[in-house]
């Protein structure tokens, strides 16, 4: 299977399950890996035969922006549904950041991977 990656991408949102979180938001940053079969974009070179990954990126980041949930575990799964609805994407790799996480002891950042496929 081929892979589209998507790194990087950053977005507000209020996802946390303390109150602080909730009303001040913060930066959350997602990674993805699209797997698909890139052969017939490719062969045509054309963009209708694969995953257009601007509108991904602009969906993944409303996601993100969108109604706050209590854990990242969730918005991943939030986001892998979103990718796996593109045709073509059979399988998605999610790791959302949460660098501001509230921790009382230094760290450079928290994540959750989550990797999921149509069924």
């Amino acid at each position: 299977m081929d892979r589209v990656a998507l790194r990087g991408l950053k977005a507000r949102g209020h996802h946390g399950v303390f109150p602080r979180e909730r009303e001040e938001g913060q930066t959350f940053i997602v990674d993805l890996v699209l797997g698909l079969d890139t052969r017939p974009a490719a062969a045509d070179d054309d963009l209708a035969k694969t995953v257009h990954y601007g509108i991904v990126a602009e969906e993944v980041v409303a996601v993100v922006e969108g109604e706050p949930v209590n854990l990242i575990e969730t918005l991943a799964e939030r986001i892998a549904q979103v990718c796996l609805k593109h045709d073509g994407v059979q399988q998605v790799e999610v790791c959302v950041h949460k660098p501001d996480a509230p921790i009382t002891v230094p760290f450079d950042d928290v994540t959750v991977t989550i990797i999921r496929s149509r069924v």
